[in-house]
């Protein structure tokens, strides 16, 4: 009885879960901070630009 139960039992045990996919590549934008430093690097580079541009 035993010599039957033991491979039942290996058999029975649950199968862990697939490891689910990697997460896209990119930036992690999923926050307020980093929206507003984005923002704010897009304004200081734009400002840059323009007044560079002005000067000539």
């Amino acid at each position: 009885m035993i010599i039957f139960m033991l491979p039942a039992l290996g058999y029975s045990q649950a199968v862990p879960m697939p490891a689910g996919p990697p997460p896209p590549p990119g930036l992690p934008i999923d926050n307020l901070i980093g929206i507003l430093f984005l923002i704010s690097l897009g304004i200081i580079y734009g400002s840059r630009k323009i007044l560079k541009d002005s000067s000539s």
